[in-house]
């Protein structure tokens, strides 16, 4: 009977069909008996005149534990059942009750006998009726104390189930499960989804010239003095995602025109760059809007063509997944290196500051970055006289990206051909770059195991700082864009009739699609 309680999804409601099922039985009973007596007796009232009373209640649940713990400890009450010739009866040491001192009570269920005997608390406490681990009553059972504990933890839930009367084998495991798989639980106090880290990008590992894949982002603002008046201004970083060296300009404005004249200084300055990655900035966007557009008044296919002869071709724009900061670690970083040398800077001229006097700083900020050694050199190596720095290769960049043909050597410092000279220089940065730079990016700092992927129809809450938790909107994935590695790290999800993308780390798993559980999918949906 009691497999056919699967399709209820509270405590209540299941108990109150079986009472509805006992009163039916008795009513078919006692009909039989007025056709046999009399045609003139009073018929018996019908199933919804009067409501479910406590008594039925409390047998219509006394016939639910009974089915239950006849289905998973049927050995166990047959044990305690039949007569044994010893004066003390025990099962076996193998079950899961050995330790509970199990006995059949008066009422025929399983209860535990334990050790609170001659305690003065109510017969219900002291001998608590056994429930498994896995099943759907206990389930319902958890759900209805959890509940009635306004969602509370662990150990104030199963203290209410035992001073209910109930003792589920494993009870912290049971209740520990329906508490992670709570719809309310999880939107109070569930936690964001992660991932494993990703491996490095090829722009990342891969030699290329400086700045030939770089990332940009915005820093800022100053306060700087403009004749009587203080104005603001920001700063722009550009980091090169091999070689770790910057490049800094100055912004008067968050617009598109300004990143574009920026980038235009940029690339006047430190040559070609293939892609140039970014966060959801407005003026990065725009920007990029901006030079699409003008680009489609060209005849885009021949300048392409004759850009491919030079091995250069268009920049391109590889905006990251939006509220995903930590996807643009490299130059995060990176600000927040120039940040301290800034602070330095600032201490002595305060607040004087105008917009040369930023420049000048701003260059000197570049200058002790650009300085910084990438790696540790150890001291008694005496052929190393100092540790690798970017800037040992930022003068080294030729206008075309790919390295030119050649296998050069030691001797070639000697050399007359002073382009010789600069290749083996060159070469030799990358020699260590690659013995003493790229071992230490192996090491994971943090998401180190692989979590479940997120999957589409999953049912997700959208973490957002800037809003208080109860107002965080309900979303459900539309697209989960899986990485080489097969993990997904950033999905489409839907909110209302739009659609965003947002990183699993800023994701609250509610529902999981194809879990089959309507009890869930019913709450979510409410």
């Amino acid at each position: 009977m009691s497999d056919r309680l699967v399709v209820f999804s509270s405590w209540f409601r299941a108990r109150r069909a079986i009472a509805i099922c006992i009163r039916y039985g008795r009513r078919l009973l006692e009909r039989v008996r007025q056709k046999r007596q009399s045609s003139d007796a009073e018929l018996v009232p019908s199933l919804t005149e009067s409501p479910v009373g406590a008594e039925e209640m409390k047998r219509a649940e006394l016939v639910i534990l009974k089915s239950v713990q006849q289905q998973v400890f049927g050995d166990e009450v047959a044990t305690l059942t039949i007569p044994q010739p010893s004066t003390e009866v025990r099962v076996k040491k193998r079950s899961h009750l050995y330790r509970l001192d199990p006995f059949v009570a008066d009422d025929g269920l399983l209860r535990v006998g334990g050790r609170l005997k001659r305690s003065g608390q109510p017969f219900d406490v002291v001998h608590p009726v056994i429930l498994p681990k896995v099943h759907h009553v206990t389930r319902l059972v958890v759900a209805a104390y959890h509940e009635r504990t306004c969602h509370s933890g662990r150990e104030l839930t199963l203290s209410e189930i035992r001073m209910s009367g109930y003792w589920i084998v494993k009870g912290r495991s049971a209740v520990g499960r329906h508490i992670k798989n709570c719809i309310k639980c999880r939107r109070l106090r569930g936690t964001p989804c992660s991932q494993k880290m990703a491996d490095l990008p090829s722009e990342r590992v891969d030699e290329a010239e400086p700045f030939t894949h770089s990332g940009v982002d915005c820093f800022g603002p100053f306060f700087v003095r403009e004749r009587r008046s203080e104005v603001k201004r920001w700063g722009i970083l550009f980091t090169c995602l091999s070689s770790r060296a910057i490049h800094l300009e100055t912004l008067n404005s968050m617009t598109a025109d300004a990143f574009i004249n920026a980038y235009r200084r940029f690339t006047c300055r430190r040559g070609k760059v293939r892609a140039l990655y970014h966060d959801r900035g407005t003026n990065f966007i725009g920007g990029r809007g901006h030079l699409e557009a003008a680009l489609s008044e060209m005849d885009h296919d021949n300048i392409r063509r004759t850009l491919l002869k030079d091995n250069c071709d268009w920049v391109q724009f590889n905006p990251i997944t939006p509220k995903a900061s930590h996807m643009g670690g490299a130059w995060e970083r990176q600000i927040r290196t120039v940040r301290s040398a800034l602070n330095s800077l600032l201490q002595d001229l305060g607040q004087q500051l105008d917009d040369e006097l930023l420049r000048t700083l701003l260059t000197e900020a570049e200058a002790v970055a650009n300085s910084r050694p990438l790696s540790c050199v150890s001291m008694n190596d005496t052929s190393v006289v100092e540790p690798i720095t970017p800037d040992q290769l930022l003068t080294l960049k030729s206008k075309v990206v790919l390295p030119l043909p050649g296998k050069f050597c030691r001797p070639d410092i000697y050399g007359r051909q002073r382009w010789r000279r600069v290749q083996y220089l060159a070469n030799q940065f990358w020699q260590r770059w690659r013995r003493e730079f790229l071992p230490s990016l192996q090491e994971r700092r943090k998401w180190n195991h692989p979590e479940p992927n997120v999957s589409q129809d999953d049912i997700v809450i959208v973490v957002d700082e800037d809003t208080p938790r109860n107002r965080w909107p309900l979303a459900r994935v539309v697209d989960a864009h899986t990485g080489a590695d097969g993990l997904v790290r950033s999905v489409r999800v839907r909110i209302g009739n739009s659609e965003y993308d947002r990183p699993v780390h800023k994701l609250i798993l509610l529902v999981k699609s194809g879990d089959g559980d309507s009890a869930t999918g019913s709450r979510c949906a409410e």
